[in-house]
C-alpha cells in the first residue's frame, strides 16, 4: 500500500480533511536521484529497466515523520531531574531551584562545539533510522550569544552532513539567565540587538521562537521579541500555552506566526484566535507523557476545524526522545486522534510547520525522496496500536536507503 498520496496543492489539512488518508493499493513508486519521480497501480506499470527494485509485498510505504519541534542539540542529559519528579518536584519547582533550562545552559556553556556536534549527531541518526525526514531544532540552551551561535551552527552543520532537510530556530528567550536575573529588559535587549544580529550576519536560524510562559517572557515580550526578529528575516514560532493562556495565542497570531506550539491548557478565545489564519497549532504529547502534564485538546482543534501538527519536543528535561512513532501513538492513545488524523498530524502538517510543504510531507511527484517502509503489518492502524514494537522496516532518505 502506498499511503499519504496528495497533490502538490495540498499544503495542510484541517478538521475533517484530517480524517482522509488518500492511498493506492498494489502500488508502485518510482525514485529518481533524490525525488519522487512517479508512481501508480502495478497493474499499469511501464516497462522500466536496469533499476533497483524493493519488493514490499504486505507492507505500506508512507512519507517520512515530519518533526517540526525539537531541541536535538544539547549537552548532556538531566536524568537527576526525572528522579526529583519522581519524589514529587514540579517541573517549576526544579526550574526555580537552578534545574531545567539553565541546568542545560550550564552544561552547555562549557561543552566544546565539536563534543556538542558528536553527541547531537548521535540523537540524529536514531530519529533519522525512526523514520524521521525533515526535522526542526531549537537554540535555547545556550543564553549567551556565543552560545547560542554554537547550538545554531551544529544544527547547520548536521544538516550539510546528514544531507537531511533540517529548519534552525533561534530560541534565545528561552529562559532569563542568571547574570540577568534582576534585568530581565537588559537580556531582551541582548536577544533582540547583539544575538539576533549575528545570528543573521551567519544566516544561522531560519525561525526565532520565545517561551511565552509566567515565570519566563510576557505576551509584551514576546510581541517585542517577534517584532525584532521580523526585521532580521525570522519568521515566528511560539512556545505557548503550556501551563498557563495567557493571551500568547492571539498575540503569536497578530505576528503572523508559522506555528504556535505545547497549548496544553487551551481556551475558547485560542481557538478563535487560530480561526481564519495560517497559523499552524502543534501538540507535543511526548511532554505530556513525560511530565504528566494535560495533553493538548486536540479534539477541541480538529473539532473547531483547525489543523494540527504532532512533533516530538525532542529536549533532555521535558521529552528525552525523538521517536515521532511514539509521538504518533501517544496522540492516538491519549489525545483521541485516529490514526488518519495522527499520521496526517506527522507528515504533511508537520511539514507545513517547518515551511517545507513544497519539499516533504507527502507521496507527491517532485518531493523528496524520503519515505518509510514498514514490516509486514495488517494496517497502518497498526502503527500506533503496537506502540511498543518497531514496525520500520526500511527508511528511505534523498532517495538513499538508509
Amino acid at each position: 500500500m502506498l499511503l499519504q498520496i496528495r497533490p502538490l496543492t495540498t499544503q495542510k489539512v484541517s478538521g475533517s480533511q484530517m480524517k482522509e488518508l488518500p492511498k493506492l493499493q498494489d502500488a508502485w513508486l518510482l525514485l529518481e536521484d533524490d525525488v519522487i519521480h512517479s508512481f501508480g497501480q502495478m497493474s499499469e506499470i511501464p516497462d522500466l529497466k536496469d533499476l533497483k527494485t524493493l519488493d514490499c509485498s504486505g507492507k505500506i510505504v508512507l512519507p517520512s515523520w515530519c518533526d517540526s519541534h525539537t531541541h536535538l542539540v544539547y549537552a548532556g542529559n538531566r536524568e537527576q531531574e526525572f528522579v526529583d519528579r519522581i519524589n514529587g518536584l514540579s517541573y517549576q519547582e526544579i526550574a526555580a531551584s537552578g534545574g531545567g533550562i539553565i541546568n542545560s545552559a550550564k552544561k552547555l556553556q562549557a561543552t566544546s562545539q565539536e563534543e556538542l556536534f558528536a553527541q547531537a549527531e548521535k540523537r540524529l541518526q536514531e530519529v533519522i533510522q525512526q523514520g524521521t525526514g525533515a526535522i526542526e531544532i531549537k537554540s535555547g540552551y545556550g543564553l549567551t550569544t556565543e552560545s547560542e551561535m554554537k547550538m545554531l551552527r551544529v544544527a547547520r552543520e548536521l544538516g550539510a552532513k546528514h544531507n537531511i532537510a533540517i529548519k534552525t530556530t533561534f530560541l534565545g528567550a528561552h529562559a532569563i539567565p542568571p547574570e540577568f536575573k534582576n534585568n530581565k529588559e537588559g537580556y531582551l535587549d541582548l536577544v533582540c540587538g547583539e544575538m539576533m544580529e549575528q545570528i543573521a550576519s551567519e544566516n544561522l536560524a531560519d525561525y526565532v521562537d520565545v517561551f511565552c510562559e509566567q515565570g519566563y517572557f510576557s505576551v509584551a515580550d514576546t510581541n517585542k521579541i517577534l517584532q525584532a526578529g521580523k526585521k532580521f528575516g525570522f519568521r515566528a514560532k511560539t512556545h505557548v500555552n503550556q501551563f498557563t493562556a495567557m493571551g500568547g495565542v492571539a498575540e503569536s497570531v497578530k505576528n503572523q506566526a508559522l506555528s504556535v506550539d505545547h497549548l496544553e491548557v487551551l481556551t475558547k478565545e485560542d481557538i478563535k484566535a487560530l480561526q481564519d489564519s495560517q497559523t499552524m497549532p502543534v501538540a507535543l504529547p511526548l511532554c505530556s507523557f513525560f511530565l504528566s502534564i494535560p495533553y493538548t485538546p486536540a479534539r477541541a482543534i480538529i473539532d473547531a476545524g483547525l489543523p494540527l501538527a504532532l512533533a516530538t519536543d525532542y529536549n533532555p528535561g521535558s521529552s528525552p526522545s525523538g521517536n515521532m512513532n511514539l509521538a504518533v501513538a501517544t496522540a492516538c492513545i491519549k489525545m483521541k486522534l485516529s490514526p488518519e488524523e495522527a499520521i496526517n498530524a506527522a507528515t504533511i502538517n508537520g511539514a507545513y510547520a517547518m515551511g517545507l510543504s513544497d519539499s516533504c510531507g507527502s507521496i507527491t511527484v517532485g518531493k523528496k525522496a524520503n519515505v518509510i517502509i514498514t514490516k509486514e503489518i495488517p494496517s497502518y492502524g497498526y502503527l500506533p496500536y503496537a506502540f511498543g514494537s518497531t514496525n520500520i522496516d526500511q527508511v528511505i532518505l534523498n532517495g538513499k536507503l538508509i
